[in-house]
């Protein structure tokens, strides 16, 4: 017997969950959707514990797949008839529990909006444990105890599913402390599987934030060594916390040193590091500072002075790739908006004078 999961993605980076299905053992791909990878997991797999899939924003049991769901809203009457009509056993609620709640979004224009789909399947999935549905309309928030629903509608085809798991794999336990700006993990996660890591690479990051981007990279490179810089003293506050809440026995928490730096001026040696990984300032949340108020042209000269001769960058860029560096893949995301590329970067060769 197996079971059919769906794991939830920012939008491109679903071949990267994948890859990272396969290669966990966690189940066989079946196909991939917007920000959706389908698997099969054997019968049990993930009641022993969901699969710890850094790159996923969550993963999800398929309780119902819907098709014929058009733009129109008899959509929603067919929608409430399919939780009315879900196996009693797929309904993980409590009797007298904390309740129902549920998360929808769709592809493309509709004649309903995203609350009007959560409320007619929600009632349905709750009537049967006689639970309270929580509703999101009006700006409603479900107690974090209410059983997590979710509803994707893309082209003619729905899907009801259902969060075994208390909280979504984005959320990460070692994330004790935040600072604006702060790197979504499964993305960083990402960045982290696109740089290679060796386990006995220097991994540097020039803009570390809460640190959110070396500690996942240090979950594929445990005896690599992490170096990160920022500006503010806030940002290096919280990724010692989050280092240290991170740590496991083997001592994980001496491979990070953190230090208070322009990310114009890096005090490392030229080719010191293996690989760097960096999220440079948007000018949105966080604005840049100190040698790179005027333009990120200093931090670029700063990757490229300390990257290795075989080194790789791995940047989230949103004014097309920098000079100086050749681009060897790139993975468009949609992120608060906007689409940055993830671009994996090796040193051009400098132009000889004379």
């Amino acid at each position: 017997m197996h079971t059919f999961a769906v794991a939830r993605a920012v939008h491109g980076i679903e071949p990267l969950v994948a890859t990272e299905i396969r290669r966990s053992g966690a189940g066989v791909v079946r196909g991939m959707r917007h920000r959706e990878v389908w698997f099969e997991a054997p019968d049990g797999f993930l009641g022993a514990g969901l699969p710890a899939l850094r790159t996923a924003d969550d993963v999800l049991l398929a309780a119902a797949v819907v098709d014929g769901i058009g733009r129109d809203r008899s959509a929603l009457r067919r929608l409430a008839r399919a939780a009315r009509e879900l196996d009693p056993g797929l309904l993980p609620v409590t009797p007298g529990g904390a309740g129902v709640e549920v998360s929808a979004s769709f592809v493309g224009p509709r004649n309903y909006t995203r609350y009007e789909v959560e409320d007619a399947v929600g009632v349905e999935l709750a009537r049967p444990a006689r639970v309270p549905y929580h509703s999101r309309r009006d700006g409603g928030r479900p107690p974090g105890e209410a059983t997590a629903w979710r509803v994707t509608i893309e082209d003619d085809r729905a899907v009801i599913a259902v969060r075994p798991a208390r909280r979504p794999l984005h959320r990460r336990a070692y994330k004790t402390a935040s600072v604006a700006g702060t790197l979504h993990p499964p993305l960083a996660a990402a960045m982290a599987e696109l740089a290679r890591l060796g386990d006995h690479d220097t991994v540097l990051d020039p803009c570390c934030g809460a640190g959110t981007t070396l500690i996942e990279a240090r979950a594929l490179a445990p005896r690599a060594r992490f170096l990160g810089f920022d500006h503010a003293p806030a940002a290096l506050a919280a990724a010692a916390a989050n280092a240290r809440a991170a740590a496991i026995p083997d001592g994980g928490e001496a491979s990070f040193a953190w230090a208070r730096a322009d990310g114009g001026r890096l005090p490392v040696p030229a080719g010191a590091a293996g690989r760097v990984l960096v999220n440079p300032p948007w000018g949105r949340q966080v604005p840049p500072l100190g040698l790179l108020a005027g333009g990120l042209g200093p931090l670029w000269r700063e990757v490229r002075r300390v990257l290795a001769g075989d080194g790789l960058a791995v940047a989230l860029v949103h004014d097309g790739p920098p000079a100086g560096f050749a681009v060897e893949e790139a993975v468009r995301v949609s992120l608060s908006g906007r689409h940055p590329l993830l671009a994996v970067l090796r040193r051009r060769p400098m132009p000889r004078r004379g």
